[in-house]
């Protein structure tokens, strides 16, 4: 499982469901203020990456979210 998928079930606390890459995690039932700036916390811990609020805000699925922390991890 990609690393970035797994953080993202962690803030999210999910159980038992499937994500998947074109999944809108922002439509997720677990999905709340408080898991978005757990995410984002999360995210800086395993990846050393800092998201802005404004870009953040852009990411509206699992491919995408992925794709920018490999774009910042070259950075």
């Amino acid at each position: 499982m990609n690393k970035v998928i797994e953080v993202l079930i962690e803030a999210l606390e999910i159980e038992n469901k499937e994500v998947k890459l074109t999944d809108n995690f922002k439509e997720y039932p677990e999905w709340d203020s408080l898991s978005r700036l757990s995410l984002i916390a999360l995210m800086d811990e395993a990846f050393e990456i800092q998201i802005d609020d404004d870009t953040f805000k852009k990411i509206d699925s699992v491919e995408k979210l992925i794709a920018e922390v490999e774009l910042r991890m070259t950075k």
